[in-house]
């Protein structure tokens, strides 16, 4: 699908992946409605792309949020072309800690913004997807890409949670490609590996540099406009679907 004029919703759009993904595809011509929950600093995000750009303040895991932030897109430029998760938390905690078990509550909340919000936005967005008139000359309607993590596969002391909503994204890849081909709809998620990120950010920079350290080439951090240059080309590739795709220089995470 080329992006030249056409509409993406993406979520955790204020800042890291979500913004740097932004940026390319606007780069590219593309419309966007950035979908955030945290409206002051989506307020500023958005600034610099004028009317390429439009601001939502959103819960990913609220229905009539998601909705109408897809109906938003649809209104302002005419239709939906693109879904790209990025919104995401993470909270760490062992199992078993000194103060007794991990808190059941954090566990839901980690497994309902990750898991249940991502299918959440993707189920809406591709019910507005279906309406398109087949895209360029391979006949698409419209293109899906989750956030993961390599954590999905490796997950570290204390990311239970974390690893446990990560491999749920995971594991609905294919399964939701399936489900959606009959409509022309390709779905596709990135495994990020460290990234330069307001998350990462709140790690000690000892841990950081030992994560660095864990990489095979290059040695160092990611930044999100390696991950904006993924999502751009899952776009453009029309022969990617239903893959995940680790983009983590060769990372193997330890266990801590």
């Amino acid at each position: 699908m080329i992006l030249e004029n056409k509409v993406a919703l993406i979520t955790g759009a204020a800042s890291g992946l979500g913004l740097a993904t932004t940026a390319a595809f606007i780069k590219q011509g593309g419309k966007v409605l950035m979908v955030d929950r945290n409206e002051a600093a989506l307020a500023q995000a958005s600034q610099p792309f004028t009317d390429q750009a439009l601001p939502a303040v959103v819960d990913v895991t609220d229905e009539k949020s998601v909705s109408e932030a897809v109906a938003a897109a649809c209104k302002q430029w005419g239709a939906l072309h693109i879904a790209v998760n990025c919104a995401g938390v993470g909270m760490a905690g062992r199992t078993l800690g000194k103060t007794g078990p991990f808190s059941l509550s954090v566990f839901k909340q980690v497994i309902e913004i990750n898991l249940v919000g991502t299918f959440n936005v993707l189920r809406l967005a591709a019910e507005a997807m279906v309406q398109n008139d087949p895209a360029d000359n391979q006949g698409e309607r419209g293109v899906i890409i989750n956030t993961a993590s390599v954590a999905a596969f490796e997950g570290q002391i204390g990311q239970a949670a974390y690893s446990a909503s990560k491999a749920g994204v995971v594991g609905m890849t294919l399964p939701v490609a399936r489900d959606l081909a009959r409509d022309q709809i390709r779905v596709n998620t990135i495994a990020p590996g460290v990234f330069n990120t307001p998350l990462m950010n709140m790690a000690p920079e000892p841990m950081r540099a030992r994560l660095a350290e864990q990489t095979v080439f290059p040695e160092r951090l990611g930044e999100p406009e390696e991950y904006a240059a993924l999502a751009v080309h899952m776009v453009e590739n029309s022969y990617l679907n239903g893959e995940t795709v680790r983009l983590d220089a060769g990372i193997r995470m330890a266990a801590k």
